[in-house]
């Protein structure tokens, strides 16, 4: 952020541990919402308005997001005609802005990916007015999932081959998250450049980045525990007391691979090819059929009461849980610098019990 003069603010859609948020006031000052919800977290318990962006605004909550944003993105054009004027008398210091589509991105997997055809986000180039509709200050760009400074250098061609025509009308530009800035092999040093030529060519525009995973990147493991061991037709599963669906449903949804500690993944193609009796199947303990992870192979026979360590699982985690099958979920703590163990929270009975009401 110093080096590239930028703004860079927590995305919640990926890690919104609220009891954590004094650690990242450290280092900034904003995060980003999608809901009333989370742009009232970002209010009360992080202490500053958020930069909300949702699909669409609702009649009753978006007085509410209003006041509890500094900066609202539109989807549409026709949300911005419907909402504009109710946001503006909510909040007369908000800074309104619109998603922008440029029809380009690299991301592999169909359901991240904002920019498929069809998609439901942003407005393309050829519908947007030559004079901007009085009010819109910025314009939001979300098109990366988990992804580096090549990726972002590669988007801009296409960013500013269709959009910075109505750069000189801005006061701000958001280029969303997926910048995982924080991976070890990310290309700090051609990010930094690229921010700073985007300075040199546009020096009136604030630019601000929302990376989510980036924040949480290799910061947190999930523990889970072996309750039993079952074969059918070659195939060994190490049942867990946890849930793939339940707990970490990106490994499902993105598909999203964790380190195993002590263990190495098996390649699909390399599955049935004399496979030694340590490797195993990770299942979760939801009645879903699906709710495994792919083959690992471990250095020994797994046992029962085995603990099994998922590494670098803290982002979309804890935002992503759920509780069905009624599966108890993790408790979820915080190492200190002395080693000391703080238990955050640990979910019950009525956890589950108070969702039906």
């Amino acid at each position: 952020m110093d080096k590239a003069d930028v703004e860079f603010i927590l995305a919640f859609k990926a890690y919104a541990l609220w009891k954590t948020f004094p650690i990242f006031r450290e280092y900034i000052s904003s995060t980003t919402a999608s809901s009333l919800y989370e742009a009232r977290l970002a209010f009360e318990e992080f202490g500053e308005r958020a930069h909300t962006f949702s699909p669409a605004y609702t009649d009753e909550e978006v007085e509410d997001i209003a006041r509890c944003s500094s900066h609202l993105t539109f989807n549409s054009l026709s949300q911005y005609e419907r909402f504009h004027e109710t946001c503006k008398l909510a909040n007369h210091s908000l800074s309104m802005g619109l998603r922008v589509n440029p029809e380009y991105s690299e991301v592999g997997t169909a359901l991240y990916n904002p920019c498929a055809a069809g998609t439901r986000f942003g407005v393309t180039s050829e519908k947007i007015p030559l004079q901007l509709p009085e009010n819109i200050e910025g314009f939001h760009c979300h098109c990366h999932c988990e992804s580096g400074s090549d990726v972002f250098l590669r988007t801009l061609v296409h960013i500013e081959s269709r959009f910075k025509q109505w750069f000189p009308q801005l006061k701000w530009i958001n280029f969303g998250g997926g910048h995982l800035v924080t991976r070890q092999d990310y290309d700090i040093d051609l990010l930094v450049k690229l921010l700073k030529d985007l300075h040199t060519k546009y020096p009136w525009l604030k630019i601000i980045l929302e990376p989510g995973s980036a924040f949480a990147w290799q910061t947190g493991i999930l523990v889970s525990k072996v309750v039993d061991v079952v074969e059918d037709k070659g195939i060994k599963t190490a049942i867990l007391n946890v849930s793939f669906t339940c707990h970490m449903p990106d490994c499902l949804e993105m598909p999203y691979m964790p380190a195993v500690r002590g263990a190495e993944a098996v390649q699909e193609d390399e599955w049935g090819q004399g496979m030694d009796e340590n490797v195993y199947r990770l299942g979760g303990n939801s009645c879903l059929s699906g709710d495994f992870l792919g083959m690992w192979k471990f250095n020994h026979p797994l046992q029962v009461g085995e603990l099994v360590i998922f590494e670098d699982m803290l982002h979309y985690t804890t935002v992503k849980t759920n509780m069905f099958n009624g599966i108890t979920h993790p408790s979820i703590a915080l190492v200190r610098m002395d080693d000391e163990l703080e238990v955050l929270r640990d979910f019950t009975y009525e956890d589950y019990k108070n969702r039906m009401d």
